[in-house]
């Protein structure tokens, strides 16, 4: 679905922010995209919809080229982001507003714009607070909020940048469960993040460093490999899962994803012997 040939960006000054990146994307994929701070992983979410555009190489989605400023609202209606402040993205009086923003830059019927909004709203739940401004809600709020003016658009694929960052625990687990409910839907997923812990979902992981892709692969075994590798810190379920494996002990992936899954793995693993 999204195609990166070659490509290589700079930050204002020179800096390089990504180095001869090549990936594609396939249509349904959930992808993960990790990296320490100033890794590009935001750099490279901001090319998936022409957002920043390459210096050199190019992206298409669907084949479409992203440097074609003429195709880019035809991109973008392809291809969403949510990003890690859900403010920068309100635009609207109140919660209905917001919503309604995007199908009207895509000129449909104000009788389709209310189905969108209205379809919208019940699915995420913020139906009661259509007539809130979007910066009167709390952090989770907000971020559905965000989430949902990008749903209005029917993209094919969402580019969330590091969504549950500002948000409590709670509010950050609720947004995952949206997250994976849009991949059961068939959406396809990009999401980038610092916490390991939120790529249980994954298809597919990518690790950046200075610009690069330096890894790549399905979650289990990139994880298993990861211990000190590329610098990122191990989420505490996943390290004591490569310590117990180190020991002949080994606890399936989609166990680590919360310590009563772990505990129960354990409890069925040692019940044997």
């Amino acid at each position: 679905m999204i195609r990166l040939e070659n490509v290589s960006y700079s930050y204002p000054g020179g800096t390089p922010a990504l180095r001869n990146i090549n990936l594609e994307i396939e249509e349904g994929e959930f992808l993960g995209i990790i990296g320490r701070n100033g890794s590009g992983k935001s750099t490279l979410a901001l090319h998936l919809n022409g957002l920043l555009r390459p210096e050199k190489g190019k992206v298409t989605v669907r084949g479409l080229d992203t440097r074609d400023f003429a195709r880019l609202p035809e991109i973008r209606k392809l291809v969403g982001i949510v990003f890690q402040n859900p403010e920068t993205q309100f635009v609207g009086r109140t919660v209905e507003e917001d919503l309604a923003f995007g199908p009207e830059n895509l000129c449909l019927s104000p009788a389709e714009i209310r189905v969108r909004v209205d379809r919208v709203l019940a699915e995420t739940g913020l139906e009661k607070y259509r007539h809130r401004s979007p910066k009167t809600l709390s952090g989770g709020q907000g971020q559905c909020t965000a989430l949902a003016g990008v749903l209005t658009m029917e993209p094919e694929c969402l580019v969330f940048d590091e969504v549950t960052s500002m948000l409590d625990p709670g509010s950050g687990t609720a947004v995952l469960k949206r997250i994976e409910g849009l991949r059961e839907k068939g959406k396809t997923i990009v999401y980038v993040t610092h916490n390991l812990e939120e790529l249980h979902a994954a298809d597919r992981v990518i690790v950046m460093e200075q610009g690069k892709i330096v890894r790549e692969g399905q979650p289990e075994k990139l994880f298993s490999d990861l211990p000190g590798d590329p610098g990122l810190a191990l989420p505490s379920l996943i390290e004591l899962a490569a310590q117990l494996r180190a020991h002949g002990i080994h606890v399936p992936w989609e166990k680590t994803r919360s310590p009563e899954t772990f505990a129960e793995e354990i409890c069925r693993l040692f019940s044997k012997t």
